[in-house]
């Protein structure tokens, strides 16, 4: 018998339903005005039940909030209502007459069965003309994933025509995607999830439920939905793993990886572990071109909550990749919730500080390493080369909540002893020096800091060094 699409549909609806425990509905059975996308019947009730001390009025404003867009492109509108998904929609009421100010969470991320899960298909939204994608995933009522099916018995179709389909709906119903997070294109033997800005290339395959075993050749469509849409990995996907490369016209939207996902979650235990122990992190090895300065920033961003907003110094061997680095983190500014800095010195000038006390503006901004940590308790990014640690002895700062993210941290220079030297002198004498190795330098700069490195080579077992410096894979 041939696998048509609508069993391929009914397989996933069930998957979704028993395995994955989301409520279905049948699209034609709710009755809505089809000129809306949001499953309108529970989105308040979900609200309430998120956000239960607040009174109705600011729920209300709310929901206006989350149907009345700004006029924009769907990109701008996309990017303020994933910051609305991911950090509450802001908004103003009254009691007794006095104006209060809060946030209304759209989500309840700590308790995922405090939310709903729908899957529903044959939802229809009427705009430039009438569609009906595949299948839809709600939760409280938002339309975060639209799926498109492909039949696996027919050649002609497959996934490539699903993301055709997909390009189509959003310039037909573009209203849709101003909710999504997350689009899917399968034809059973191949399923991949990408964002609205991605193209087909850029769809990747998850092919693990849990991260330890990989389903290496192709992922059964089984182990690609139950890896990504398991409910409590679904919503920790949303808040910490979906990001906006902001640059102009070139802005575009990513989606993590699965080999992100799992890499950065296990970092981020292994530095939980090393700030209560020997401030190993760990090492982070990543393959050429798979989106290592991107899993360096959902790595940042999550430590913020995971560790109460540590302060993070990120250290490049060379100017050029310093600068590459911190344009990365700096695109992505609004998802990691500040704004990175640059040193440019380890320590400002007498002169440049006495300028600033004379309220003279100096032409050139200088950042010193050791002014801007000795000025702070918590929170803050920033980026600097090895260079400015070997200009002094002394500790930048002594304090326990600094995580240290040393890029290409397999590079030599990462020794932590001191060697002696000799070398003959032009006259024939022997001169002996001592050589402290940077990664000593830099733990004496700040000795209560915890270490991980990124390395997009592989740390091979002879470099001993490698592993003293940072522990283990």
């Amino acid at each position: 018998m041939a696998y048509t699409e609508s069993n391929y549909e009914n397989a996933v609806l069930q998957l979704f339903q028993e395995q994955l425990g989301y409520t279905y509905v049948y699209g034609p059975d709710v009755a809505r005005d089809y000129r809306f996308p949001l499953y309108e019947d529970i989105l308040l009730p979900c609200l309430r039940r998120v956000n239960p001390a607040l009174p109705m009025d600011a729920l209300n404003e709310a929901a206006y909030k989350l149907k009345n867009f700004e006029s924009g492109t769907l990109l701008q509108k996309n990017l303020v209502f994933m910051d609305y998904l991911q950090n509450g929609v802001p908004v103003k009421y009254f009691v007794n007459g006095e104006e209060r100010s809060t946030l209304v969470y759209l989500v309840d991320y700590k308790n995922p069965n405090n939310n709903d899960f729908t899957i529903a298909n044959q939802w229809t939204v009427v705009e430039n003309s009438e569609k009906r994608p595949d299948v839809i995933l709600f939760v409280n009522g938002l339309p975060l994933v639209v799926v498109e099916l492909k039949a696996p018995s027919r050649e002609e179709t497959d996934a490539s025509a699903a993301y055709r389909q997909l390009r189509n709906y959003m310039h037909e119903i573009p209203s849709l995607f101003v909710y999504n997070a997350v689009c899917v294109m399968s034809d059973m033997t191949h399923s991949r999830a990408g964002t609205i800005t991605s193209g087909e290339d850029r769809y990747m395959e998850w092919k693990t439920t849990d991260g330890s075993y990989e389903n290496t050749q192709y992922a059964q469509f089984d182990t690609f939905f139950k890896g990504l849409f398991e409910k409590e990995r679904f919503l920790d996907i949303i808040k910490n793993f979906i990001c906006f490369n902001a640059d102009g016209q070139n802005t575009f939207k990513i989606l993590a990886g699965y080999h992100q996902y799992f890499a950065v979650k296990k970092a981020v235990e292994s530095t939980r572990r090393a700030t209560r122990t020997d401030g190993k992190g760990g090492v982070f090895w990543h393959t050429q071109g798979s989106g290592k300065s991107l899993s360096m920033v959902f790595y940042a961003h999550y430590l913020q909550e995971a560790l109460e907003s540590p302060t993070i110094v990120v250290i490049t061997d060379r100017n050029d990749l310093d600068d590459q680095l911190y344009g990365q983190f700096a695109r992505c500014r609004d998802f990691l919730r500040q704004t990175p800095v640059q040193a440019t010195c380890r320590k400002l000038s007498d002169e440049y500080k006495e300028k600033l006390r004379q309220g003279e503006t100096p032409k050139h901004i200088e950042i010193g390493l050791k002014d801007w940590l000795k000025d702070r308790q918590a929170n803050g990014i920033i980026f600097t080369t090895m260079q400015k640690f070997e200009e002094s002895g002394e500790p930048l700062s002594e304090r326990r909540n600094i995580i240290v993210m040393a890029d290409e941290a397999h590079r030599g220079q990462y020794g932590l002893t001191e060697k002696v030297v000799t070398r003959r002198k032009d006259n024939g004498e022997i001169e002996a020096k001592t050589v402290v190795g940077t990664a000593r330098i830099i733990r004496d700069s700040l000795p209560n800091a915890t270490y991980i490195g990124f390395t997009g080579t592989p740390v091979s077992s002879k470099d001993r060094s490698t592993r003293e410096v940072f522990g283990e894979y």
